[in-house]
């Protein structure tokens, strides 16, 4: 493996071997040494980045078995949550370190169990604040208080619950942030309780010279037709859709499976032990197609992924880079395609004005018009515009 001069511990090294790392990502490479000497360290960076080996290695090297929390990781969804547990845990294979994950949405009971004997804690803030006015989670011994995808957690409205959460670690306590923008909140949190912190910034976030974006632009009553033809037309991997609101996603995915098209719909509705079954079939390859909302599929590192539809587009160029970023990764080539109608062009108009987004309007294909079944009590507000149910995805 190229360390490029990174040092780690024996037990470390050992389960990065394992683990089938050959080099170190940018990301790692600028942040791993900065960590490890104790600094506080802003990470400019994507999903995907490899940001949790970026962290979670040095921060784990300080972790000292039944010896208190000493690292706690906050974030902003349940699926984050899981996921950035289950990558520690992989790190930690050779050195005995307990690790626990608390969210909410399901019993909080066994996760005060667990943090009783809990060196590690990953959590989401909500139920991190539950814990800590039940006096059922000590953070005064947190060495490291890491803030994993920091624009999410403003974004849906946890920046109030970080503040509260912050001020009760210890003063000294080593502080990590990891974003993919910077907006002023974020601003707000460096100046008041990061010391000094070195800023670590990604070339881009993805390898645009192998990203093709393209849109269509395609009358409502179509668009669903469209979007069974380009599916079925380049389906050479994992194709992930976009949609707006929980409702789209459900209808969307039905409507899929019904042209026989292997689809699985994820959204916050959804219960926790639906959501790892569905994310398990689509990386296993069970599946062709996993259609989501934004916050649902925030988070999550799904490999492969060849094609992104927005089927509904977001609202700012920040969430279509967001989406987007889950594709041309590694080298590998990716390509995004966006399905408008009249709903759409004021979002798509401000996602213009990120002058570094190149998306070139495709002619419309021939493609065959399919049957588009809509619940009753859906019919007629489904074309409408989405504002209003997007306040949870």
């Amino acid at each position: 493996m190229d360390t490029k001069g990174i040092i780690l511990k024996p037990e470390f090294e050992k389960a990065i071997m394992d683990l089938g790392f050959s080099e170190f990502t940018e990301i790692q490479e600028k942040c791993i040494p900065l960590i490890q000497q104790g600094k506080d360290v802003i990470g400019l960076s994507y999903t995907g980045s490899g940001k949790t080996a970026a962290f979670g290695f040095p921060a784990l090297e300080k972790v000292v078995h039944q010896k208190g929390i000493q690292l706690l990781v906050l974030v902003p969804t349940r699926e984050l949550c899981n996921q950035v547990a289950k990558e520690l845990r992989k790190f930690t294979k050779y050195k005995k370190t307990e690790i626990v994950q608390v969210y909410g949405g399901i019993s909080i009971n066994p996760q005060i169990d667990d943090l009783r004997h809990a060196d590690v804690v990953v959590g989401t803030p909500g139920r991190i604040l539950d814990h800590l006015a039940r006096r059922t989670l000590n953070v005064d011994h947190v060495k490291i208080l890491v803030l994993d995808e920091a624009d999410k957690m403003f974004e849906i409205g946890f920046i109030d619950d970080l503040k509260k959460i912050i001020s009760k670690v210890p003063k000294n306590s080593q502080k990590l942030l990891f974003s993919a923008t910077m907006p002023h909140e974020i601003m707000e949190i460096v100046k008041n309780y990061m010391n000094n912190p070195e800023r670590v910034k990604m070339q881009s976030y993805v390898d645009k010279n192998k990203l093709m974006q393209h849109y269509y632009d395609v009358d409502r009553h179509n668009k669903f037709s469209l979007l069974v033809h380009v599916i079925k037309t380049d389906l050479r991997g994992l194709v992930l859709v976009f949609c707006a609101t929980r409702r789209t996603v459900d209808i969307i995915n039905k409507n899929l499976n019904r042209q026989d098209i292997r689809s699985l719909g994820l959204h916050g509705g959804i219960t926790q032990n639906r959501r790892k079954q569905i994310m398990e079939a689509f990386r296993d390859g069970k599946l062709d197609v996993l259609v989501a909302s934004d916050v649902a599929a925030r988070g999550l590192d799904i490999k492969n992924v060849n094609l992104i539809i927005n089927y509904d587009l977001p609202k700012t160029s920040r969430e279509y880079v967001h989406r987007i970023g889950r594709t041309a990764r590694a080298g590998e080539e990716g390509k995004v395609v966006s399905l408008l109608s009249s709903d759409d062009y004021d979002n798509f108009t401000k996602i213009l004005e990120d002058r570094s987004l190149l998306i070139h309007k495709m002619k419309l294909p021939d493609f065959k018009r399919v049957e588009f079944i809509l619940p009753q009590r859906h019919r007629s507000s489904f074309h409408r515009n989405f504002s209003r149910e997007r306040r949870r995805y």
